[in-house]
């Protein structure tokens, strides 16, 4: 029996994407699924291409928002009874350089990107301890291992929600509680089309474009797939996608020189 059957499993940022392909292959899993999206459109596809018999519920949600995402927490609660799996899944782009971006768009960055998190982890971590079971996964990024030209702001958000979990990592030891921390790599989502330009936007931010249609290839469903099988294996660092591996090592090894290299891959 899988590890999901008759759990219950909540995404956020279920309305396309990893979040979608996350949705429908844990219900073919047997999961209890509570899914939410800012996006009603997205969010209502998604529930629409679930195999029929699935228990699942969508909710609106802006993860920015706090009071919101521990309402939505309360919600959880009241329609399945507990949380076993939380999936911080919902994110958004701003490209820019640090020297373009305004404080209000990395504000705006990090209210999704980490602060969602943030919010998703402090909102459903109680009920997982009280239970003593229950998986935190927090979506990072490649980009949360190396710094990238124009992606500064996603960056810092990245980074930002890889050190939350490697906290968690030894803070939930022994309480039956873990974390996961996802870092998937150039995935074929909307991300990049869906993302803000910054509004002093210019010929750095326009190479970012070319470099997006080289790097971003891997499925959707192919990432969800490898998220699944992590977490069944019990992995703490799930790394997906394409040159996920690559970064990582790249990171590890060469801490100084690495940005150079990248210039090279990008190419």
């Amino acid at each position: 029996m899988s590890c999901f059957a008759k759990k219950v499993v909540v995404i956020t940022g279920a309305g396309s994407g990893i979040g979608r392909s996350l949705a429908r292959q844990l219900a073919a899993k047997g999961a209890r699924l509570a899914l939410s999206d800012v996006n009603a459109a997205g969010l209502e596809e998604t529930m629409k291409s679930l195999p029929s018999g699935t228990e699942a519920r969508s909710y609106m949600l802006d993860v920015a928002k706090r009071e919101a995402v521990f309402n939505h927490a309360d919600e959880v609660k009241r329609d399945f009874g507990t949380a076993h799996f939380v999936i911080n899944n919902a994110g958004a782009t701003v490209i820019g350089t640090i020297a373009h971006l305004s404080i209000e768009e990395i504000e705006w960055q990090l209210g999704i990107n980490l602060w969602g998190v943030i919010y998703g982890t402090k909102a459903f971590l109680p009920m997982m301890l009280a239970q003593r079971e229950g998986r935190i996964v927090n979506i990072s990024s490649v980009f949360g291992m190396v710094g990238f030209p124009t992606q500064g702001a996603y960056n810092i958000s990245k980074f930002g929600v890889r050190g939350l979990t490697e906290c968690l990592w030894t803070e939930l030891d022994g309480t039956g509680v873990d974390a996961v921390c996802v870092h998937p790599g150039g995935i074929a989502t909307n991300i990049d089309k869906a993302g803000r330009r910054c509004a002093a936007a210019g010929s750095e931010e326009d190479g970012f474009d070319a470099a997006a249609k080289k790097m971003l290839l891997t499925p959707p469903d192919d990432c969800a797939a490898d998220i699944i099988a992590g977490l069944e294996r019990g992995q703490r660092r799930i790394l997906t996608g394409h040159k996920s591996t690559t970064l990582f090592w790249l990171s590890r090894l060469f801490p100084n020189r690495y940005p150079a290299i990248l210039r090279v891959l990008a190419k």
